[in-house]
């Protein structure tokens, strides 16, 4: 399941004053722009049939609308509350339909004979008596409608911009949507017969009470026409006996003496197109299918019909489950005399929980009714809605359709409907049938996602622009091969959008994931719906090499060369190439002592240049650096290997840290050019020869907050020191500069967190480099000068200059003490300098400072923004890009 915030900071414009180029609270927007998978709180499935769009419901008031080629949207409501009904509203005549809905006081559907299909969506429900509509295509929250009384029923009659409101006082309401003032109106009970129905067909409405009372409504006579209840039944008790023991369907004649006056409604809908035939499920498990066809301009005389219904029952047992859910399929063969009855409950209390469909004929008359097919679907998590999408795009129509079953926690199977109908007219009863499985776009349990990254790719070489062609047509290629692979997904809505901030220049972005089993994929996420663009395996064909599919454990991505690195728990580094050529065939494999070249054979995947084999610990961070031509690797144990990619060689490898066991979790590399200015963005970088690599230092940090600096050249070490006496937890490390220093330390020395807590100032002490220091010869003042390293902690955040820190002085500039665990930070840019930091704590919160005053501009919950809380080792699959982009899995279950 993944998620992506963006912060607004990077749409802002660029400030003409230096002084503000700090993030402040006006800048901030966090909103989640991405989502995929569904949420484990789903708990109501709506459908468009028209446009093919599938509505998810939650508890905690979001809803998920899934479409076609990986479209997914999230809508969330301000409130955290469940709903109680969803439904599709239409507003735009383009196409007139036939369609029979039903309305009903308890679980209500609408009764309509007109449809009208539009571009623009709304979507319906109601929330705690609260009605609300999205606008979809605007995707916002267009208007609400608080209720004063208990709603009990709620329905749009489809098509048109009215819908239906039923209350615990029986009372029954019209609203209207009217789309040009965006406001919910209430309306005279009264509505126009023309706007409910067309073409001469008589268009009615039917109530349902929850005592059993049916009450059908004509628009046109206004006036109700048929009035039943379970008093009126006439049907000699006809009870069609389905025991999963017992697959004979016989019926009974038995005639009960003892029939009650009212009998509570649980669930009902429409079994016939034509309105003559309600299916009726009651609180006792029982299923009864009313014929209202003869007596339906007979209201006078309601009680003296015979045969006027048949009662079905799905298990003998004197104890049954209530009839929760009903929905009817119509077979076209039957000429409205049949069809496939959906059904969830009426089972007998303490069996197997499953959703059973019954073929049913009455060709003969209701009287004569045959169930000649019956199907238990044995259910993958318990049961949570159901919903029928109909292929020919009209809700209640006959044909062929498709089967949605939600199941706890956020589960979505579809069953094709000629697959049920193969399984129900087979002599063998089978409970497993195989479902289409809501497709994944991106894997994160089967295989289990380890590692992930967000990349920025620069699109204004050659190499970038051709990158960009070759992973649209992989795109394709990878798109064909699994609508070939697998059953097709019925889902077809939906347009793809580039996201707000997206140039019109190809590929911008991806996002690159690594597996449990070694294998990685490689997203396309300049768009919402993300494409795949790579998968495969980390083991190279030809060489048998020990761990080569082990866990992947890093990643790492340069855009200036395309060149991806790859490391995994058993100590092995991959170097990929995603732009190969035919004629790069070799593959160099380098260990300790031997560095062997083997001439393989890659194609139609990224090629595999080198694999390094130095260490049996644990690969924990790599960077690239100098335009991709190094490779900086970190291992757990603590040691650093700096790696040439061009050259594909060890350039050096560091020892342990002497006196310290402590595990490597985060690296940081700075270099300078031979000028005395440092190097500060990929495209001043660009602009060097490949054979310039510069100098450099690098900092790599310990999980005890043990800081060491080594020259990137020769690997020489600078210095080596715990950055403060206190025990604590280390999570990460930046540099960035270029910061007046003054400016930082004579403001505040030690902060508190939260903002408003009392601070304490002393000044800094001075910093001064001997004169003749082999860091004065490497490295001038003015390189070194407003650089700064900033050391984020699960209690504190330290600030300190580069230059006291290559010195080896553990005296900060500046310390905030954070009043919460912190356990994931990042940093972002605004006017392309580092200019925000962004903490997320364990309770969930998110706060985001400036840099580098790291003063507090502004504090969000992971609750507020996406329905999330925090769980163990939720900040293993986070990454960000520098522009304030946030993808964040959960690797655990739905969201």
């Amino acid at each position: 399941m993944l998620a992506k915030l963006f912060q607004k900071s990077i749409l802002s414009p660029r400030h003409h004053d230096a002084e503000r180029r700090s993030v402040t609270s006006a800048d901030l927007d966090p909103r989640v722009v991405l989502h995929y998978g569904i949420p484990s709180t789903a708990s109501i499935l709506a459908v468009d049939p028209i446009q093919g769009l599938l509505a998810v419901g939650t508890l905690d008031g979001r809803i998920k609308v899934i479409g076609g080629d990986n479209i997914e949207c999230l809508l969330i409501s301000p409130k955290q509350l469940p709903f109680k009904n969803l439904e599709v509203c239409r507003l735009k005549c383009t196409v007139n339909l036939w369609v029979l809905y039903i309305e009903a006081l308890y679980r209500t559907v609408i009764t309509e004979m007109f449809c009208i299909c539009f571009s623009e969506t709304a979507y319906h429900h109601l929330l705690h008596n609260l009605a609300k509509v999205w606008d979809l295509e605007c995707r916002h929250l267009a208007s609400n409608l608080q209720w004063e009384s208990n709603i009990t029923a709620f329905s749009v009659i489809y098509g048109t911009q009215y819908m239906y409101v039923g209350d615990e006082h029986g009372s029954l309401f019209v609203l209207k949507y009217d789309h040009q003032e965006g406001k919910l109106l209430h309306q005279p009970y009264h509505i126009p017969a023309n706007a409910v129905a067309g073409n001469g067909f008589v268009a009615r409405m039917l109530i349902a009470y929850e005592n059993g009372l049916l009450i059908v409504w004509d628009a046109f006579q206004d006036s109700v026409v048929c009035v039943r209840g379970y008093k009126d039944l006439q049907v000699k008790n006809k009870t069609v006996v389905n025991s999963p023991n017992d697959m004979r369907h016989e019926l009974s004649n038995d005639t009960s003496e003892n029939i009650p006056m009212e009998k509570d409604i649980s669930s009902l809908c429409w079994a016939s197109a034509n309105g003559s035939i309600l299916a009726v499920g009651y609180v006792d498990g029982d299923i009864i299918l009313w014929n209202l066809s003869t007596d339906i301009f007979t209201k006078d005389q309601p009680g003296n019909l015979p045969d006027n219904a048949v009662k079905l029952q799905l298990s003998s047992g004197s104890r049954r489950l209530p009839v929760i859910m009903l929905y009817w399929s119509e077979d076209r063969s039957h000429d409205d005399c049949g069809g496939h009855l959906f059904i969830y409950g009426g089972e007998a209390i303490g069996s197997d929980e499953v959703l059973t469909i019954l073929s049913l004929d009455w060709s003969s008359g209701i009287e004569n009714l045959k169930c000649v097919g019956r199907l238990d679907l044995t259910l993958n998590g318990s049961f949570a809605d159901m919903i029928l999408l109909p292929k020919s795009g009209v809700p209640g129509s006959s044909g062929s359709t498709s089967l949605f079953v939600l199941t706890n926690p956020g589960q979505l199977h579809v069953y094709d409907d000629a697959c049920l109908s193969a399984l129900m007219s087979e002599h063998e009863k089978r409970s497993h049938v195989p479902a289409v499985q809501y497709p994944v776009v991106m894997p994160t349990v089967e295989p289990y996602m380890t590692v992930g990254k967000l990349s920025l790719v620069h699109g204004d070489g050659k190499l970038a622009r051709a990158f960009s062609e070759t992973a649209s047509a992989l795109k394709l290629r990878v798109g064909q091969t699994l609508a070939m692979g697998s059953r097709k997904w019925p889902l077809t809505g939906g347009l793809p959008c580039k996201l707000s901030f997206a140039a019109d220049n190809g590929l911008e972005r991806m996002y690159i994931a690594g597996y449990q089993d070694g294998s990685v994929q490689i997203w396309d996420a300049t768009y919402p719906a993300l494409s795949l663009v790579f998968a495969f395996k980390s083991e190279v064909k030809g060489i048998e090499v020990a761990g080569v599919g082990a866990s992947v454990s890093a990643l790492d991505f340069c855009s200036l060369n395309l060149s991806l690195a790859i490391g995994n728990e058993c100590g092995l580094t991959h170097l990929y190439q995603l732009l190969g050529s035919s004629d790069d065939t070799n593959l160099h494999f380098v260990t300790e002592t031997e560095h062997e070249v083997h001439n393989l054979h890659q194609e139609n995947e990224p090629q595999c240049t080198a694999l390094f084999s130095l260490l049996n610990s644990p690969v924990r961070h790599l960077q690239f650096s100098i335009s991709g031509a190094r490779l900086v690797v970190g291992f757990e144990c603590g040691q650093v290997t700096v790696l040439d990619t061009n050259s594909l060689s060890v350039l050096f490898h560091t020892s342990c840290i002497a006196g310290s066991s402590s595990p490597l979790i985060s690296l940081a590399v700075k270099t300078f050019s031979d000028s005395p200015y440092l190097i500060n963005s990929p495209k001043d970088s660009e602009l060097k020869s490949s054979n310039d690599t510069g100098n450099g230092i690098i900092l790599f940090l310990t999980k005890d907050a043990h800081i060491v600096v080594i020259d990137g050249t020769t690997g020489s070490m600078i210095s080596s020191q715990l950055t403060h006496p206190e025990e604590s937890t280390a999570i990460s490390m930046y540099i960035f500069g270029n910061t007046s220093i003054s400016k930082v330390s004579g403001e505040k020395n030690t902060l508190n967190s939260p903002r408003n807590s009392e601070a304490k100032s002393e000044p800094a002490k001075p910093l001064e480099v001997e004169p003749h220091s082999p860091i004065r010869a490497r490295y001038s003042e003015q390189s070194l000068m407003g650089l700064l390293v900033l050391l984020c902690c699960e209690d504190a955040l330290y600030l300190y200059s580069l230059k006291s820190v290559i010195q080896g002085d553990n005296v900060s500039i500046q310390k905030v003490n954070l009043v919460k665990p912190c356990r994931w930070t990042t940093t972002f840019k605004k006017d392309e300098k580092e200019s925000g930091l962004v903490l997320l704590y364990q309770s969930g919160d998110i706060e985001i400072r400036s840099l580098p005053e790291l003063e507090v501009v502004g504090e969000y919950t992971l609750m507020s923004i996406i329905r999330w809380n925090f769980k163990a080792n939720m900040d293993k699959a986070i990454s960000s890009s520098d522009r304030g982009q946030i993808i964040l899995v959960d690797i655990f279950l739905a969201f």
